[in-house]
């Protein structure tokens, strides 16, 4: 059991006062908060390290460089990369992503099919409609079940991966539903036929051990502000030789080898993939955030949601009017849901949580297809995290019957 007490300790964020309440942070899918330790050694790096990495040859860049490195390899390590060189910084998931559609996706041709799911989060959506338009590939999409998980029946039914398939890209848990994905499962589909899996692992590596190793992708995307790192550092994991097959994304100083003005030649993995001065005090945040995680156990912490995710459920499934959107049990689903109150529109039901401290997120949560297609505008979203306590929860839950009777007085005794 996590010692959530302590943990919070690290957290002086945690600790603020909105007006007279105190502050309850419930909005950890959207950002994660900062520990000290995080924050002290992006600090310690800028006030002693400072310098560019792999260009200068002095004792700063040399140190830099070391440091930079040392965070690639400490990402490896978490998520089980066979070697620090499958992993590539990016500057959030959604770089990373853009970097598998163009790369990957750069010899499609017509008739070839990528697909992906109405469950995606943009960044999973955008890309991939932009390579298709420009190569004449297709575009399709796995639906979901009224339980919001993917509809795997009526895929196999329609043939979704088949011969044409070339690409499949899938959110591992989506942040609005919270489903659990069964990527691998899907990842053993797209090898039969022949096709590559791209997984969007933004709202699962911060919440559960991963290992690249066994779950069946050849890329995966995530991003360090949700799991307790900086903003501007993202990773896009790829095994080694399919990395060195593709062309890089980006131009620029680092991810050449020779330059001449007829033509190029460029450096192997990653930095192939890294063009330009990389976010090197950002990957030192990365490196410490991972050092905090696991000082905790990536274990320790799925469990601990799990618990949250139960009581909140449990929570808000008793509130008359509150509609959940996705699994209203914690089986295969992460610590997000997202959630309607009758008659209340949910940038109202946050205005409202807010002048209360509870700080959540309303609005479409860049995945406007999902709500589109389950009937709804948009939705409110209350998302946990290492630091969540249950208490948070029931403040939550107040907050929510206070707003529903404040606008639908029906509702009151």
């Amino acid at each position: 059991m996590l010692d959530t007490f302590r943990i919070r300790t690290d957290f002086p964020i945690l600790q603020r006062r909105v007006g007279e309440s105190p502050l309850v942070y419930l909005d950890s899918a959207n950002t994660s908060q900062k520990p000290r330790q995080v924050v002290d050694a992006i600090a310690e790096h800028y006030l002693q390290h400072n310098a560019n990495v792999a260009r200068a040859m002095h004792l700063l860049g040399a140190e830099a460089t070391a440091a930079f490195e040392d965070a690639r390899e400490k990402v490896a390590r978490f998520i089980g990369a066979a070697r620090a060189e499958e992993v590539v910084f990016t500057k959030n998931a959604s770089e990373a992503l853009n970097l598998a559609a163009n790369s990957l996706g750069a010899g499609l041709q017509p008739g070839d099919e990528v697909v992906i799911s109405v469950m995606e989060h943009h960044s999973n959506i955008v890309p991939w409609q932009l390579v298709c338009e420009r190569t004449g590939a297709t575009l399709r999409w796995f639906d979901i079940t009224d339980d919001g998980r993917l509809d795997l029946e009526a895929a196999e039914r329609d043939h979704l991966i088949n011969e044409r398939t070339k690409i499949v890209s899938l959110t591992w848990v989506s942040n609005v539903l919270g489903t659990h994905n069964p990527v691998t499962a899907i990842a053993e589909q797209a090898h039969a036929v022949g096709a590559r899996m791209v997984v969007d692992a933004s709202q699962a590596v911060p919440h559960q051990a991963t290992d690249v190793a066994t779950l069946g992708a050849d890329l995966v995307a995530f991003t360090a502000h949700k799991m307790l790192g900086p903003t501007g550092i993202g990773v896009l994991w790829g095994s080694y030789d399919l990395l060195a097959e593709l062309p890089p994304f980006l131009g620029g100083g680092e991810m050449i080898e020779v330059v001449e003005m007829a033509r190029s030649t460029y450096a192997p993995p990653p930095h192939r993939f890294e063009a330009g001065t990389p976010p090197i005090a950002q990957a030192v945040g990365l490196g410490a955030a991972i050092d905090y995680l696991d000082g905790i156990g990536m274990a320790a912490i799925a469990e601990h949601e799990q618990e949250l995710t139960s009581h909140a459920l449990a929570k808000l499934t008793a509130i008359e009017g509150l509609s959940i959107l996705g699994p209203t049990a914690a089986v295969d689903r992460g610590s997000a849901i997202s959630f309607n109150l009758d008659g209340v529109h949910p940038h109202d039901v946050m205005q409202v949580l807010d002048s209360r401290g509870v700080a959540i997120r309303g609005g479409h949560h860049c995945a406007r297809p999902l709500h589109k297609r389950l009937g709804y505008q948009s939705s409110t979203r209350a998302s946990s995290y290492l630091y969540t306590t249950p208490a948070e929860i029931d403040a939550l839950a107040d907050a929510l019957v206070f707003t529903r009777d404040y606008f639908a007085p029906r509702f009151k005794g």
